[in-house]
């Protein structure tokens, strides 16, 4: 395994604000994962016990990414993934999906958390003939981003762009949709788009996410089905088109809860 990063040993660590809570880190405490601080862990707790169900719908996140990943790399044979918003993962990542299916796969991240950036210096690995690279970027520095990614990335040629969870901290006020379409309008037909975001379907939920913004880095914004798959624009929706999470390609038998809607969608759309 080949590290594919080129980061100089010179560059200077981030500064990371610990004692903010932050998405990236309230949510891979969510997943079980390490990488996070007290006021993150304080901010999960605060969630957890508001709206209990908020860890799993973390979890069938996490299957819809891999589910999405290896759906792309396999049946719509797609080799370069761009993921903003990646976050902290707490297992395997994006570029490891891809890379089950295609070794030759070519994944771009792109978040702005400090701590997301320590750990992909420290533990983004590549396939051989593969290449990851990572983007210190906020998501509605559109161009910035496509900037940087084609440095790995061919944009003449077909990319799934990954936004999990990115586009509720978007205020509408800042017009996610538009961000959607400067990231998809260069990219060329056969590029496809993978999104997933909560939904304000659940009044615990909503008053649980309102607690979490009083005390966030990055406020959450809950929308309803319907404005999320908005987002879509002119895409063609695959099958099943925007559903549950728990309900996305159902032959999946294997998460909790069987086939009890969550509250988030998600879905993949491609540009024809």
């Amino acid at each position: 395994m080949t590290s594919s990063v080129p980061w100089p040993d010179e560059t200077p660590w981030p500064k990371l604000d610990t004692g903010t809570a932050h998405s990236s880190r309230v949510w891979n405490y969510l997943l079980g994962g390490k990488d996070n601080f007290a006021a993150d862990r304080a901010a999960g707790d605060t969630i957890v016990r508001a709206f209990p169900d908020v860890v799993r719908i973390a979890r069938l996140q996490r299957h819809f990414l891999a589910g999405a990943v290896r759906y792309l790399a396999s049946r719509a044979g797609i080799r370069q993934f761009l993921d903003i918003g990646t976050g902290l993962p707490v297992d395997e990542n994006t570029h490891g999906f891809a890379q089950q299916i295609a070794p030759q796969s070519r994944t771009v991240y792109v978040d702005n958390d400090a701590i997301v950036l320590v750990h992909a210096r420290a533990l983004l690995r590549s396939a051989p003939g593969g290449a990851i690279d990572y983007v210190e970027a906020d998501v509605r520095d559109t161009k910035e981003i496509l900037s940087q990614a084609g440095r790995t990335l061919d944009l003449g040629q077909p990319v799934a762009v990954i936004m999990l969870g990115i586009l509720g901290q978007i205020p509408d006020t800042a017009d996610p949709g538009a961000i959607v379409a400067r990231l998809l309008d260069p990219l060329p037909r056969g590029s496809h788009l993978a999104l997933a975001d909560g939904t304000n379907t659940n009044l615990g939920l909503t008053e649980a996410v309102a607690t979490y913004n009083q005390n966030a880095a990055n406020p959450y914004h809950l929308r309803s089905p319907q404005q999320i798959a908005g987002f879509f624009g002119e895409l063609r929706l695959l099958p099943p088109g925007v559903v549950s999470t728990s309900r996305w390609r159902p032959w999946r038998q294997d998460i909790g809860g069987g086939q009890r809607p969550a509250d988030a969608v998600c879905g993949i759309g491609r540009k024809a």
